[in-house]
C-alpha cells in the first residue's frame, strides 16, 4: 500500500511522560527463549555451571560499562546499580544452581525458569511500583540469556527522528539508545511508574505506554506522533493533525516553562490560603529531587523498598543510617515515615509468609508488625534514633482498629523507654499517625483522632477496600474507580474528623496528584497533599489559579451527585 493510502489509525494508552513528538517509526521486536525440556548428565553439569557463570561474568561487565557512561544521569546510574544488585542475588543465583545440579535443567533452562518465577512474583504485586520492577527482573534474564547464547545484542542503530515503538522496553534498551535520536517511545505494555516511563522523564522524551496492539498496524518508517500527555499515539496521521500537533508542542513548551517557573512560588490560592504540597519518597534521593520540585517535605516514605533491596532483614544500624540520611537530605521538612507495609501480595524473599487465598486481606502491614514485634521494634528504634537528625514522624499503615492502634503505640513507648535506659538519644517527642486505607478507619475515625497526632488518607486502598475491587484483576479493574461516591464521602468523613479534633490530615494516594481532585480535596477541606514529585508544579498551578470559596462550591455539588461519570465530567468542566 502506497504511503498516501495509509489510513490514520489512534491508539490510548498511559501518558507516560509529557511532551509531544512527530517522527519516524522504528521498531523493536524481541523474542525469548523457550524451555527445551532437555535434561542434561552427570558429566554435563560442571560444564552448564561454567556457562552460566560466564553469563553473569560478561553480564556484570556489560552493566558495569553502562554505569560508568551514566554517571551524568542519577535515574539511569540508579537503575544500572539496581540491575547489578539483581544480578549478585544469592536467591536467584541459588535457584538456578539448584535446578541445574539438582533437576539437571540446562543453564538457559535454569535461568528461564527462575527468571520466569521472579516476574510472575512481581506481576501478582499490588503495588504498582513494584509491580513494575518485573521488567528489571526480566531485562537481567534477558541479558544472561543473550550472553548464554554468546548473541547478546544492541538496539539497532536508530535513524534521526525516531520515535520507538516495541511491545516493551527494557531499562537497558533504553539506557542503551541514542537518545539523542529518539523523539518518543511508544510500547504495547507498561505503566506510569516502569523504568521506561522514569527514563523518559529524566530525557525529556514523550511517552505512552500500555498502548495494545500498536505492533500489529504500524511497520518501519511509518509517521507516528506522540502525545505523552494524553496517552495518544496516532499513526499516519494527516497533514491536518500533523499541523495541530505542531502548535500543541509550541503550546506545550511554553507551559512546561511556566510550570518550571513556580517551582520556587509558593502553593497558595487566589484568595490567600496557604496548601502543604508534600511527595511521596522510597529513598534521599527521591527527597533531594522533591524539594528540586518545591516539595515542603515528604508525605511518605515507603520504607518496605529498603528492606526488599536487602537479602536478610535489615540491622537497626542500617535502617538508622537510612532514616538519618533522608532526614539530613530533607533539609529540616517533614518525613512521615510508613512502618514496614508488606504482606503476601508484596513479599521479602528472606521473610517467609503463609501463601493465602486473598494476601489483601490477610497478613499484612500492621498485623506482620504486632505479630513479630522484634521486627516492628528494630524500626521503630532507628526512626526514633534518626529522629533527632530531622523532622521525622512515624506513620503505622492498614490500622483497622483502635484497638491494633494502641498495640503500636503502647510498643512504641516501650521501644522510648528502653532506648532512655540505654542512654541513646532519640526523639521522644516524634508525632504519630495513621493511615486511614481501610473503610473501618474511615467509619471509626473520629474515635482514632483522639489517639494521633496526624491522618494520611490512602486513596489507593480506600477505594479497593472501599468497592471490594483487585486492582489488579484485568476482568474488574474498571469498577476500581477513586471518583466513586462512596469512597469520596469516606475521605470527606475522616477530613471532617481530623478537624473536628484538631489534628493534621493529608491525601497521599493516587488522588491526590489527579488534577481534577485538587479542588475537590480543598473543597472538602483538605489543606495538605502528599504526590510525586513530578506532580506537584501541575496540582501548585491549578491552586494558584482558584480560590477556596469556588473549591467549596465544587464539593457542594458533587456530594450529592451518585456516580463517579457524573463526578468526572463535572470535574472537567470547572478546572
Amino acid at each position: 500500500m502506497d504511503k498516501e493510502e495509509k489510513i490514520e489509525k489512534r491508539f490510548m494508552g498511559v501518558a507516560a511522560s509529557p511532551g509531544i513528538s512527530i517522527g519516524y517509526a522504528h521498531l523493536i521486536i524481541k523474542t525469548r527463549p523457550t524451555l527445551s525440556g532437555i535434561l542434561i548428565d552427570d558429566q554435563s553439569i560442571p560444564i552448564e555451571l561454567e556457562k552460566f557463570e560466564d553469563a553473569i561474568r560478561k553480564s556484570m561487565g556489560q552493566l558495569e560499562l553502562l554505569k560508568d557512561k551514566a554517571k551524568s544521569n542519577p535515574e539511569e546510574f540508579d537503575i544500572l546499580e539496581s540491575h547489578i544488585e539483581l544480578l549478585q542475588d544469592p536467591q536467584i543465583n541459588d535457584e538456578v544452581i539448584n535446578h541445574i545440579t539438582e533437576e539437571r535443567k540446562n543453564a538457559m533452562d535454569a535461568v528461564t525458569l527462575v527468571v520466569n518465577k521472579m516476574v510472575q512474583l512481581f506481576e501478582g504485586l499490588d503495588d504498582a511500583y513494584l509491580r513494575a520492577r518485573s521488567a528489571d527482573i526480566r531485562d537481567i534474564g534477558d541479558r544472561i540469556a543473550g550472553n548464554l547464547q554468546g548473541n547478546h545484542k544492541v538496539i539497532t542503530p536508530l535513524g534521526p527522528n525516531s520515535i520507538v515503538l516495541a511491545k516493551e522496553l527494557s531499562p537497558s534498551d533504553t539506557i542503551s539508545m541514542d537518545l539523542e535520536k529518539v523523539l518518543g517511545f511508544a510500547t504495547e505494555t507498561g505503566g506510569a511508574v516502569s523504568h521506561t516511563a522514569i527514563l523518559a522523564k529524566s530525557n525529556n522524551v514523550p511517552a505512552v505506554l500500555g498502548c495494545g496492539e500498536l505492533l500489529e498496524t504500524v511497520i518501519h518508517g511509518d509517521h507516528i506522533i506522540v502525545d505523552g500527555t494524553q496517552g495518544t499515539v496516532i499513526v499516519n496521521p494527516s497533514e491536518n493533525v500533523k499541523e495541530e500537533y505542531r502548535q500543541k508542542q509550541v503550546d506545550f513548551i511554553k507551559h512546561k516553562a511556566y510550570l518550571n517557573s513556580l517551582k520556587e512560588v509558593p502553593a497558595i490560592t487566589n484568595d490567600g490560603v496557604g496548601i502543604t504540597l508534600l511527595a511521596n519518597i522510597s529513598n534521599d534521593k527521591d527527597m533531594t529531587k522533591a524539594l528540586e520540585f518545591g516539595a515542603k517535605g515528604a508525605g511518605l516514605l515507603r520504607t518496605e523498598m529498603m528492606y526488599m533491596e536487602k537479602e536478610s532483614f535489615p540491622t537497626e544500624e542500617e535502617q538508622y543510617q537510612f532514616y538519618k540520611s533522608v532526614a539530613i537530605h530533607a533539609q529540616g521538612t517533614p518525613v512521615t515515615v510508613r512502618t514496614l507495609d508488606i504482606g503476601g501480595d508484596k513479599p521479602l524473599g528472606y521473610f517467609d509468609l503463609p501463601k493465602e487465598e486473598n494476601p489483601f486481606l490477610g497478613y499484612r502491614a500492621i498485623r506482620i508488625s504486632l505479630d513479630r514485634q522484634e521486627i516492628f521494634t528494630t524500626q521503630l528504634r532507628a526512626i526514633l534514633r534518626a529522629g533527632v537528625h530531622g523532622n521525622l514522624k512515624i506513620m503505622f499503615p492498614m490500622i483497622s482498629s483502635v484497638m491494633e492502634l494502641r498495640k503500636a503505640k503502647e510498643i512504641l513507648d516501650q521501644v522510648k523507654e528502653e532506648l532512655f535506659s540505654e542512654g541513646i538519644v532519640f526523639a521522644p517527642n516524634i508525632p504519630v499517625g495513621i493511615m486511614i486505607e481501610v473503610p473501618s478507619a474511615a467509619i471509626m475515625a473520629d474515635v482514632l483522632a483522639k489517639e494521633v497526632d496526624f491522618f494520611s488518607i490512602g486513596t489507593n486502598d480506600l477505594c479497593q477496600y472501599t468497592l471490594a475491587v483487585d486492582r489488579g484483576n484485568e476482568n474488574i479493574k474498571q469498577l476500581y474507580d477513586p471518583f466513586d461516591p462512596a469512597v469520596l464521602r469516606l475521605v470527606h468523613q475522616s477530613i471532617e474528623r481530623a478537624h473536628d479534633h484538631n489534628i493534621s490530615v493529608s491525601v497521599c494516594g493516587e488522588l491526590a496528584s489527579d488534577t481534577r481532585a485538587t479542588l475537590l480535596l480543598m473543597g472538602m477541606g483538605l489543606r495538605e497533599f502528599s504526590m510525586s514529585s513530578t506532580s506537584i508544579p501541575e496540582v501548585k498551578d491549578i491552586i494558584r489559579k482558584h480560590n477556596i470559596k469556588k473549591a467549596k462550591e465544587i464539593w457542594n455539588h458533587v456530594m450529592n451527585m451518585d456516580h463517579s461519570k457524573s463526578i468526572t465530567d463535572y470535574l472537567e468542566k470547572h478546572i
